[in-house]
């Protein structure tokens, strides 16, 4: 197979997340999958072995859940991708959509959570109401009932099975990146808080799946990393599960409510235990070498998980050895393995992966690929991005810089009041360790990354000009103040978190950290991707970016979309990466 068909073959090749069953019909389960073109919502009926696709619309699908009782698949219905919408439901053997409750208005989702007994926790949210709960049950002309309400920034994590206890995480102390946890009864009554203090998230995962239990299953912070907490509101007892393991863990209940699933992620790789929470015993369940983005506990005790690794695409296994169940057509080609690498930076050691162009001497053309954060990471998992820049002889360098997850709060938490330049901060560290070693071209550095990286892109670009040869940001934000003003309410609170405040209380910080700041230093050409309806970086601050550059000619190109923050077309991914991969070969020589 040509470079040209590969890698395009990797987009093509049909992917689906982990399917989640109904707790109380096994049987079935509901899905995300990209056969149709566009990723979609599925239901899966694992006794029969038939599949259906449940919704069909041009842009795609974002989120879709099944009702404990496996009786109604629900979806999430926004315009063009800007992630406004309403819940829609349709029943299991299918049928037309109905709008979950006529007089929920359109909002922003902030979780959601589905009980046996058919009433749901909708969280929302919208510059008119802040963040609210409401609580509804479709099918009736029960109006909704709130049962929360804020400024500042909430989302639904919970419903008990009995529909009794509703969890939500918030943050009305104004720091959206460490949360406190707390548990309403169903007719908005406050049963509990847990909160661990400032600099300390607590939060709420699931409630036990099993009927009348009110234990909820938490995330806490209290040793420098996320841990799992085991704690009943009612009674305020807690338990703490201890986890050695040196990176970040999280856990789900298995189906009996006896024992844990642990998940325990480190380095950019991924290990699964099982704890029993009787007699503290925690044994390890043998998986991959690799990174596992999804895993569920089935009734029988088994485990299901969604399995990739950097030169390997996904696989749905199960702990018994076997493939769980694939979607129709041809497997993604393979890539190549990552290579590990750790680095001295100024904030201590940066973890790094670099990727090699099978053929070519070193040095190579090397992109400097940054994540999408600021609080997620690159990991060891299968992507058709990288993989393409590969084929087409690039070496691809993705640094876990100070504000990733994996490593610890600490390192997570680096950031505060200083995003940006931290980051490249340690990106330079890696740049210059790679240069010195031979393995990236100190004349053809290109700087790229979507979203948060992209975002660090027009910033390093700004002020680090004589660096990089281009640069390649997609969905970027290029003026903070600019896009605090018209993005959606959940991202201003991280936004008031990261930088201590709003645009009017730490105006010079705004400054300081947008690239619009240094745009007069740029001098590498410039690609920009945007999306015509994003809500978390509105297209209008990325047109006064190219309009500042444009004022003094400098090369730009902006490639617009009509959709939001990401694509959900296998189509049109493809074409972005086709005018990324042109615009670096142009301008790489």
């Amino acid at each position: 197979m040509k470079a040209v068909e590969r890698w395009q073959a990797r987009f093509r090749a049909p992917r689906m997340t982990l399917p989640r069953w109904a707790r109380q019909a096994p049987s079935r389960a509901v899905y995300r999958c990209n056969t149709s073109g566009t990723w979609e919502i599925y239901a899966w009926d694992r006794v029969m072995g038939t599949t259906r696709q449940v919704t069909e619309r041009p842009e795609g699908t974002a989120y879709g859940v099944l009702d404990p009782t496996g009786q109604w698949i629900w979806w999430f219905a926004d315009n063009g991708g800007d992630e406004c919408g309403v819940w829609m439901r349709q029943p299991w053997t299918g049928g037309p959509d109905e709008v979950v409750h006529p007089d929920v208005p359109p909002g922003h989702p902030a979780g959601i959570a589905l009980s046996a007994t058919g009433t749901a926790a909708i969280g929302r949210s919208s510059r008119e109401d802040g963040f609210q709960v409401l609580l509804v049950r479709p099918g009736t002309t029960e109006p909704p009932v709130e049962l929360y309400r804020h400024t500042e920034a909430m989302h639904v994590a919970d419903m008990s099975l009995d529909g009794s206890l509703i969890a939500i995480n918030h943050s009305e102390d104004r720091d959206a990146r460490h949360p406190s946890l707390r548990v309403l009864t169903s007719s908005g009554r406050h049963v509990a808080d847990l909160c661990d203090g400032p600099g300390k998230g607590v939060i709420g995962l699931r409630f036990a799946p099993v009927p009348g239990d009110r234990r909820l299953l938490c995330l806490h912070e209290r040793r420098g990393r996320q841990e799992p907490l085991v704690w009943d509101p009612v009674t305020g007892e807690q338990r703490e599960i201890w986890i050695r393991s040196p990176g970040d863990v999280t856990a789900d209940w298995f189906p009996d409510g006896r024992a844990l699933l642990i998940i325990c992620n480190h380095r950019g790789r991924t290990e699964l235990f099982r704890y029993d929470l009787g007699g503290g015993v925690m044994s390890p369940i043998p998986t991959p070498h690799g990174v596992i983005d999804e895993a569920a506990a089935r009734l029988d005790g088994t485990v299901e998980y969604l399995w990739s690794s950097a030169a390997h695409p996904p696989l749905i296994r199960s702990s018994q050895g076997q493939v769980v169940i694939n979607p129709a057509g041809p497997t993604a080609p393979p890539s190549v393995p990552l290579e590990d690498i750790d680095v001295d930076g100024p904030g201590g050691p940066i973890h790094a992966f670099v990727s090699r162009p099978q053929s070519g001497p070193p040095p190579y053309p090397t992109v400097f690929l940054l994540h999408s954060g600021p609080a997620v990471q690159d990991v060891d998992a299968f992507s058709p991005e990288v993989a393409a820049w590969v084929d087409h002889g690039f070496a691809v360098i993705r640094v876990n810089h100070r504000g990733s997850t994996g490593y610890g709060t600490a390192w997570r938490d680096a950031l505060h009041g200083e995003v940006g330049h931290i980051e490249l901060a340690d990106v330079t560290a890696v740049r210059e360790w790679a240069v010195a070693r031979g393995i990236a071209d100190r004349d053809r550095l290109v700087l790229a990354g979507t979203f948060w990286g992209g975002f660090l892109t027009l910033l390093g670009l700004g002020t680090q000009p004589k660096v990089w040869a281009a640069g390649i940001a997609a969905m970027p934000i290029a003026d903070h103040a600019a896009a605090y003003a018209h993005e959606a309410e959940g991202l201003r609170a991280c936004h008031r978190a990261l930088l201590g405040g709003s645009p009017d209380e730490v105006p010079e910080r705004y400054r300081a950290c947008s690239p619009i700041t240094y745009v007069d230093a740029v001098q590498a050409p410039l690609l920009v991707l945007a999306g015509e309806n994003d809500p978390r970086c509105p297209i209008g601050q990325i047109d006064d970016y190219v309009a500042a550059l444009t004022a003094r000619s400098h090369p730009v190109e902006v490639y617009r979309y009509d959709a939001g923050h990401r694509t959900l077309v296998v189509e049109e991914r493809i074409r972005q990466m086709q005018v990324r991969l042109e615009f670096a070969r142009r301008h790489l020589g």
